[in-house]
């Protein structure tokens, strides 16, 4: 049976009407406004609110997510509140708490070991300060604002500068499970892409005929010239969609995001080339490893890193970097240009790299 009460006590206080239902609390906040015994409804709104929808910053520096929240009307003394700060690392994926707090005292996760904390510059600021954030901890980030039994929430996505590039096996295309996609990309100092990074990566020109993997389990390729071997000429430009696969059964390529270089790649190179052996060897020679797939990539993105001279990688695959078009160096749009993984006795020139 349901209940019902209410309470009228003296003027100028507070009254609260309950009503349970079925183990269901619902509450509404009443003053009396009056000598005349009329209750009025208090009006008191909380809002949350962030200042942008997402954050963008290099792997390794500190990031502020931005959350506010405040009272209509505004409210002469201040209410104890609950922060609490919990991220998704993709789509469809289940929250993680990053951070609560309730008026001085907050508990962070072990997962951020003591790298998070809020700001609290002026009133209602709740906005989580990470430091040397890490490129797997981007992602959507939600702030949630608890008084009493009011609760409201706003979500701001952390991104990373970096760049997306497509990988393949060794042995040929479409021969990476969803766990050897992980693998392969980690190999290169780097992770699996997500949807919006290889949206942003498809903004900005990348056109890629071979499907592959990323981080949310579906597996997809972006096109900006349609053509006939990749969707057909109708389709308008985009992001193609083969939708999610069994992570066992199936076999593709990957795409792969790398962010922050934080050192330099260069060239290194012999009147006669050196083999796969003898590039290693130069490279330590001079203080440095074998430049990753990634790390040539983010020096062509954000260094500006252009070269027409083939050269070895870490992965035991050939390539160079364009960012001036030009003949005989390959297709008339910048990017890395790819030999594959040819026989290690060739002679080839080595891309390095010598962290800061």
């Amino acid at each position: 049976r349901n209940l019902l009460s209410l309470l009228i006590i003296p003027a100028h206080t507070a009254v609260r009407w309950a009503l349970t239902a079925q183990n269901n609390f619902f509450y509404h906040s009443y003053l009396k406004g009056n000598g005349s015994k009329e209750i009025h409804f208090s009006g008191l709104r909380l809002h949350v609110d962030a200042s942008r929808p997402s954050v963008v910053v290099a792997r390794g520096d500190n990031a502020t997510i931005p959350c506010r929240f405040w009272y209509e009307p505004e409210l002469t003394a201040p209410r104890e509140v609950r922060v609490k700060w919990t991220w998704q690392a993709g789509a469809g994926g289940l929250e993680t708490e990053v951070l609560v707090a309730t008026g001085s005292r907050t508990r962070s996760s072990e997962g951020f070991g003591g790298r998070v904390h809020l700001r609290q510059d002026f009133p209602g600021d709740a906005a989580l300060m990470m430091t040397a954030v890490m490129v797997n901890e981007t992602g959507r980030y939600r702030c949630e604002v608890v008084d009493g039994l009011e609760d409201k929430s706003v979500s701001v996505d952390l991104e990373l500068y970096g760049v997306v590039f497509p990988y393949q096996h060794s042995r040929g295309r479409y021969r990476l499970s969803f766990l050897g996609a992980q693998q392969a990309c980690e190999e290169q100092g780097a992770t699996l892409a997500t949807l919006a990074q290889l949206l942003q990566s498809w903004k900005e020109g990348l056109n890629w005929c071979n499907v592959g993997w990323l981080a949310d389990g579906t597996v997809r390729y972006p096109i900006t010239r349609p053509r006939v071997a990749c969707g057909g000429p109708r389709l308008p430009p985009g992001i193609r969609s083969y939708g999610r696969r069994h992570p066992n059964l199936h076999r593709y390529d990957v795409f792969c995001f790398f962010s922050s270089l934080g050192g330099k790649v260069f060239f290194l190179q012999q009147s006669e080339g050196m083999n796969q052996t003898e590039a290693r060897r130069s490279c330590q020679e001079s203080g440095a490893d074998v430049a990753k797939v990634g790390q040539l990539y983010a020096a062509w993105k954000f260094a500006g890193l252009d070269r027409c001279d083939a050269g070895w990688l870490a992965d035991g695959s050939v390539r160079y970097p364009i960012t001036a078009p030009r003949p005989n160096c390959g297709p008339s749009e910048p990017g890395v240009r790819s030999f594959g993984f040819p026989p290690p006795q060739l002679k080839y020139g080595v891309y390095c790299y010598q962290s800061e």
